[in-house]
């Protein structure tokens, strides 16, 4: 009688563990979607639907000889979901300097380098996918696959008139109903657009010049002789050193360049790049073996950063994801007698099946 007392004792056992593991998977379930909250951080633009056990932190961190103020709202469950809002300032939206889409390409970059660090600890940089333009409310944005070690996700950016923001999901299985509920949730106040400034009236416009006191006497003085001794000196110092005032007016405005200006050729340009990202494979290429070169058109503008990009040649599989990474390429500025100019060119890249 003793063994099938024990076996009847071990039957209970498994039995009422068994009975026990769906109520227990169903509360954890419940538990994980009835424990959030409306985040809303003071200093901050956004709202979003965030896990109540997020952290905070904030810092700076160095970016190309610029220091960017970094705060990340950041959450990471045991079953391997990773939810995250990264949040940049630093670099001014100045449409006189540069693009709104040159702007965000640069906080992109800056963030792929930096926020794989905080999710892992190491230090290596997250490969990102372009999968289309986004905004919301007006402000300008993308969509990206994001892969970091042996994590993958998404991740939606936006560059508002003072900050970037890049909402973040990760998971080691696949994707979770719950990854697109949190990006869903994020929210962004209207982008408020200033009108132009309105023409001079007619009390603030320039007077004519009084007529001469005898009737069909050239005036002696052109506009240029109302001028002081001081700028008199100053035009002379500026010719000398090669500048001219209309020069020195675009650099006091902003504008590098002259209106008008067209992009140089500059030929291939992979030699040129001080970031040049490796492009993913699509797995689709890949079974099919696909491969070869793949020539990118660029344009590339002041700052060395990438404005458009069109592929030029290569397997019609590989193309768009070699212009996923010429778009994130930057390049070292070019200088046409001193001033920065646009740059138009190719990038090559190589898949090897």
């Amino acid at each position: 009688m003793r063994p099938v007392a024990l076996f009847i004792l071990v039957f209970l056992i498994f039995a009422g563990s068994a009975a026990r593991q769906p109520v227990s998977a169903q509360a954890a379930a419940a538990a994980t979607i009835s424990e959030w909250e409306t985040l809303r951080p003071e200093g901050e633009e956004f709202t979003i639907l965030m896990p109540k056990n997020a952290t905070r932190e904030t810092g700076t961190h160095s970016y190309v000889k610029r220091e960017l103020n970094n705060r990340l709202y950041l959450s990471k469950n045991p079953g391997g979901q990773t939810f995250a809002v990264v949040s940049f300032s630093g670099i001014k939206s100045n449409p006189a300097l540069y693009t709104e889409m040159a702007r965000l390409n640069s906080y992109v970059d800056a963030f792929r380098k930096w926020f794989p660090q905080q999710v892992t600890g190491k230090e290596i940089v997250a490969r990102m996918s372009l999968v289309g333009e986004k905004t919301l409310n007006g402000h300008t944005g993308r969509e990206y696959r994001i892969t970091i070690a042996d994590m993958s996700g998404t991740a939606h950016v936006y560059a508002t008139k003072k900050r970037f923001y890049a909402i973040v999901t990760l998971n080691t299985k696949e994707d979770d109903p719950l990854h697109e509920r949190f990006l869903s949730s994020f929210f962004l106040p209207q982008r408020v657009v200033e009108p132009p400034a309105p023409p001079p009236t007619v009390a603030e416009a320039k007077p004519e010049k009084d007529k001469p006191e005898k009737e069909g006497e050239a005036s002696e003085k052109s506009d240029d002789t109302d001028e002081t001794e001081e700028s008199k000196k100053a035009k002379t110092a500026a010719a000398d050193s090669g500048e001219t005032p209309a020069s020195k007016e675009g650099v006091a405005a902003g504008n590098p360049k002259q209106p008008g200006k067209k992009p140089i050729s500059g030929g291939v340009l992979n030699g040129r790049a001080l970031y040049l990202p490796v492009p993913d494979y699509p797995p689709d290429a890949r079974a099919a073996k696909a491969g070869g070169n793949v020539v990118v058109q660029i344009t590339v503008d002041e700052y060395g950063n990438v404005t458009e990009a069109k592929a030029a040649s290569g397997h019609p599989m590989l193309q768009q994801a070699a212009v996923n990474a010429a778009l994130q390429a930057r390049f070292q500025p070019t200088f046409l007698m001193g001033e920065p100019v646009k740059v138009t060119g190719v990038v090559t890249f190589n898949f090897i099946p």
